[in-house]
Parts: C-alpha cells; structure tokens; sequence
C-alpha cells in the first residue's frame, strides 16, 4: 500500500510539474512571437546604449516569463547580424535579472489569484477579436498560478519523509546545492521552472534558505543550455554570444562561492518568511551579477570577440 501510494503521490507530483513547465512555455509562446518583432525594431535604436539595452533585456523577460526565450532569440539576432555581439551582452545581463520575476510570483502565493485569471482568460475568450487578444495571455497566466498550488498540494503529504529530506539537505553544501540546479535545470531547460519548485519546497520546510540558495544559484548555469542548444544550427558569432551568457553566470558564482555565508546572512537580515528569503537570493545574485559586469562589458566582449567583428 506503501509504494502504491508513493507511486500516486510521484505521478501526480510529475503531472503537476508538467502542467506547470507546459503553461510557462504557453505563456511565453503567445507572447513571443510579438514580442520578437518589438524586440527587432528596438535593437536598432536601443543597442548603443548600456542602460536600456539591459533594460529591453529585463523588460522583456519579465513580460515573457521565459530568460531562454529571450536569449535564445538574441542569439538568433547576434547570428543573423541585426545586432553586434558586443551589444548583445547587457541585454542576456538583463534577462538573467527579469526572469527573477517569476520566483516573485511563486513567493506570493497567489493561488486564489490564480483560479480567477483561469476563469476571466477563459471568459475573454468569447468576446470580440480586441479583447480576445489578450484571453490566451491571462489564461496562461492562471494557468502558472493554479499548478504552482497543485505541486505544493502534492508535496504535502511528503514533506516529512527522512529519505527526501536527507537528500535535499546535501544542498547545504554549496557546491551540492549549485550541481543540484545544474542538473535539474538543464534537465527542465528552464531556471523559472527549478527556482519555482525550490520556493515551493521552501514553503513547505522541506528544504532550508541554504540549500535553496545553491540550487537557485546552479539554476542561473543550468538555463544557459538552453542558448547552446539554440546556437548549435548557427554561426560561430552566435556560439560566442551563448558562450558569454555562460560566461556571466559562472563569474557570478565564482563571485558567490567564498561569500556563500555571508550572502545567506544578508538575506536572512532582510526578512523573515522563507519564501521570500529564497526570491531575494534570487533577485539579489542577478543584481550583483549585472552590478559587477554591465560597466566592463566593453572589455568582456573583447575577450569572446569573434575573428572578424571590430568593437568599437
């Protein structure tokens, strides 16, 4: 009876998963491929400035709710030649900085929230074509909220158990935690999906801010897979623009690795609840990533430069 009811509780965890990652992508799918038309026409016009090309990343990332789709579609850009490796990059620093979003939306918990967008994005859908636009967008979004509930529902009832509890508490270790995310993300091809269940299971006590703090840390490398991947079809520039996003978060754990304790301290300081202990560390490593990087980017990019493309 045991196993049987372990085997329940693991499908309806990898369903509710599922649900979760299926309406991330869909989220993101309505509004990509606007967005990848918005994001053309203002490259030209914003790519010579620092500030707002790391805002365009952040913005754009943010309203998406996907780093990999925004990436991914940077890669294309760099390849393609819309837009010079070098300006690429405060944009990919921006986009690592807006996907932090989404662990805000989990740390708030709003599952009652979530059941009303469902039902307004569902209703949006019969109106005319004006209001219909935005049904899809509204529906994903309940969507996310809804199996976020469902995936901390299910965890609930193991939340005790020794065996799990044992094995996420190797994440303590910082170098453990940091292969965790690694690893899962690389696996879910999304951080937003890893960082998502992290603050769930921090919720639920099942995991403590030191272990969150190394998987949502080995999350921001995980997701540069994603931009490999896309760049695997393309030109050696677009290689090098997915090789510097790697680049970014590996510096930033570098930068974290000797100060682990201190940055858990600091977070900790700020506040008291979990959930948002494990979003902050999130916002906060991103912040420091980009506070770090975004003033020498001109000097980064001279180290990746492509054979042929002259940086100004």
């Amino acid at each position: 009876m045991e196993e049987l009811n372990w085997l329940k509780i693991l499908i309806s965890i990898i369903a509710a998963i599922g649900l979760f990652t299926h309406s991330l992508e869909g989220f993101s799918d309505t509004l990509k491929s606007e967005a990848d038309s918005k994001i053309k026409s203002l490259l030209t016009s914003l790519s010579h400035s620092k500030i707002k090309a790391f805002l365009l990343g952040f913005v754009a990332t943010a309203l998406i709710q996907s780093s990999s789709a925004v990436i991914s579609i940077v890669v294309s850009f760099v390849d393609s030649g819309v837009l010079l490796f070098e300006s690429s990059l405060p944009i990919l620093l921006g986009s690592n900085l807006g996907t932090t979003v989404t662990a805000w939306l989990v740390s708030f918990q709003m599952e009652a929230l979530g059941i009303i967008l469902l039902a307004l994005g569902f209703v949006m859908g019969y109106f005319p074509e004006r209001i219909k636009l935005y049904s899809k967008p509204v529906f994903y979004m309940g969507l996310i909220l809804f199996s976020l509930e469902l995936i901390s529902m299910n965890l609930t009832p193991i939340k005790d158990s020794p065996d799990l509890v044992n094995f996420l508490g190797y994440a303590s270790n910082p170098f453990i935690g940091i292969l965790y995310g690694i690893l899962i993300t690389a696996i879910c091809q999304s951080s937003s999906v890893t960082v998502g269940l992290t603050i769930i299971l921090c919720s639920q006590n099942i995991l403590g801010l030191d272990s969150a703090i190394g998987i949502i840390v080995g999350s921001n490398i995980g997701t540069t897979t994603t931009a490999f991947i896309a760049s695997l079809k393309l030109g050696k520039v677009a290689k090098q623009t997915a090789l510097a996003n790697l680049a970014f978060n590996a510096i930033g754990v570098v930068i974290y690795l000797p100060f682990y304790k201190l940055f858990e301290n600091l977070i900790l300081s700020i506040s008291s609840n979990i959930t948002y202990q494990a979003a902050l560390a999130h916002l906060i490593f991103n912040l420091i990533i980009a506070i770090v990087l975004l003033p020498v980017c001109h000097q980064f990019a001279s180290l990746f430069k492509p054979k042929g493309e002259m940086l100004p």
